[in-house]
């Protein structure tokens, strides 16, 4: 009798710890976390592995072989406007997301890890953030003289800037 209120009280202790999230530097400047939810792995893979196409927009990357599909890869703080990754580099971080069937891998500069945010922790970009980034985001979490900007996985995905339409 007793385990099961222990049982239940760790239920909904671990839920008053936030929702998961994957957290990234975006470029230099910029530190950004995406929904566990979409989140399905953080690869290192060398730029060789990325197959450039010819005609697509400049923040798509390519196409890369991930456990046996062809998604494609998007430099994704190119996408966003921001200052985009060194040219030089011989490897890529990418997330691999998933919204609904699709697939998609973003390229960031750094994954720094997870972390957990209340619901009620995410505020409003506007005002915080360029005007040109609020359509790809959730929100913002402000922590310790940073703003983390919270990606929404769904937005990216359905970016008009990736269809060629």
């Amino acid at each position: 009798m007793n385990s099961s209120k222990i049982t239940l009280s760790a239920k909904h202790s671990q839920h008053n710890l936030g929702d998961g999230y994957l957290r990234f530097q975006l470029n230099q400047q910029t530190a950004a976390v995406l929904s566990m939810r979409h989140t399905q792995e953080a690869v290192i893979v060398p730029v060789e592995s990325i197959t450039a196409m010819p005609n697509i927009p400049a923040c798509i990357l390519g196409l890369m072989n991930w456990r046996s599909r062809i998604i494609w890869v998007i430099d994704l703080p190119r996408m966003l406007n921001l200052e985009s990754l060194d040219p030089r580099l011989r490897q890529y971080n990418v997330i691999v997301i998933r919204v609904e069937s699709l697939l998609l891998g973003l390229v960031v500069q750094e994954i720094k890890g997870t972390a957990k945010f209340m619901p009620d922790d995410i505020r409003s970009p506007v005002g915080q953030v360029a005007s040109s980034l609020v359509p790809y985001l959730r929100g913002c979490v402000v922590q310790q003289q940073e703003i983390l900007l919270v990606l929404d996985a769904q937005a990216i995905v359905h970016s008009s800037i990736l269809r060629s339409d």
